[in-house]
């Protein structure tokens, strides 16, 4: 294979090299630990701005006697060179045009900003500002798996989702996918932990500002997440839906509990809901589809890839609830783009995605 060639798929005797850009943040951080224990990936290049030039370890302590080497300047050339995968953990903005140069070497790119999650650039030019590569856009394929995994196969851009989107989007997709759902007045109150903020520091996120007390944000329909959140749904539902998402912010350091109100479109049963989402999932080896009368929670999933959904039926006003509860930087973020990528190179989705978190 040449430099300038991109893998369709692993060969059974060859590793796949790849590379992390931006690090030294959360998520890049979570996707460099989770990258380095995986059994076909040769870690390559550790990239950063403001770090270039520190050791890994000097700057994320966990890694002290793992992994010594050097964090990288950013250069495109290098990385298409040495690299099959790229992993691109910059905010929304600053990585667009190293993904666009990526791609255009025939990368492949795992992009986790929210910079090609959006197919609709005016929808991204309401949220996010002007688009800093909007021709590429098209080309992106959304990265949650159990939607779009055989779309994933041939991906060379995945537009990696967000986390509040992931939790949102595991409850109600197999509810609107069967019909048991209405797609309109859907209501979806969510729960993050700080590091959902990233590693920025930022007063709002300061412990004295966090600990012992919860408080929503960008409420009525402005956060960013909503048309993502939309859009996903709407591909499932085949028609248009519109949510109100409410964003709130817990004294923990990971996790995400997404909690959905949806008006029933036909009299049904929590033991109905559960057995349409087993069905959706049944192919899903990362979504635990839990009893109705058990209930999602953070610490079940933290530090896992793993999602948790459960289904429950208020007949009095013909509402259905969901619960779903993953890890912001994992399921969230970091694993699904590696579980993204294990779909494009060819091996099972959980590779390397299986392990248990700490209990308690």
């Amino acid at each position: 294979m040449s430099h300038t060639e991109s893998p369709t798929r692993a060969s059974p005797s060859s590793n796949v090299r790849a590379a992390v850009v931006g690090a030294t943040g959360y998520t890049g951080a979570e996707m460099l630990r989770i990258l380095y224990q995986h059994p076909r990936v040769r870690l390559g290049s550790v990239c950063g701005h403001s770090k270039a030039g520190l050791r890994v370890a000097d700057v994320l302590p966990h890694f002290a006697g793992i992994l010594d080497q050097e964090i990288e300047s950013i250069d495109a050339q290098r990385l298409a060179r040495e690299h099959d995968a790229i992993f691109c953990c910059l905010p929304h903005g600053a990585g667009a045009q190293l993904v666009a140069d990526l791609h255009a070497s025939g990368r492949t790119v795992f992009d986790l900003s929210a910079d090609f999650r959006l197919r609709d650039t005016s929808v991204y030019r309401n949220w996010y500002g002007d688009h800093p590569a909007s021709a590429l856009v098209p080309q992106a394929t959304y990265g949650l798996v159990e939607l779009y995994r055989e779309r994933l196969r041939s991906a060379q851009l995945v537009a990696v989702p967000g986390c509040y989107p992931t939790a949102a989007i595991v409850g109600l997709a197999p509810l609107l996918d069967a019909g048991l759902i209405k797609p309109l007045d859907i209501v979806i109150d969510a729960k993050s932990g700080a590091s959902g903020a990233g590693r920025t520091l930022r007063e709002g996120s300061l412990f004295a500002e966090v600990d012992s007390g919860i408080r929503s944000y960008k409420l009525a329909g402005t956060h960013r997440h909503t048309p993502e959140i939309e859009q996903a749904l709407s591909d499932i539902a085949q028609e248009r839906v519109t949510v109100t998402f409410s964003p709130h912010l817990t004294p923990m350091t990971r996790g995400i509990l997404s909690t959905s109100y949806a008006l029933w479109s036909k009299e049904i049963t929590a033991d109905l809901c559960t057995e349409a989402a087993r069905s959706f999932y049944a192919d899903a080896p990362l979504i635990t589809v839990l009893d109705p009368e058990k209930h999602p929670d953070t610490n079940s999933v933290r530090g896992t890839s793993r999602s948790m959904v459960s289904y429950h039926v208020d007949k009095r006003v013909g509402r259905v609830v969901t619960v779903a509860s993953i890890d912001n930087l994992l399921k969230g973020a970091a694993s699904q783009a590696l579980q993204a990528f294990n779909v494009r190179f060819g091996f099972p989705e959980e590779y390397g995605l299986t392990s248990l978190g700490p209990w308690p």
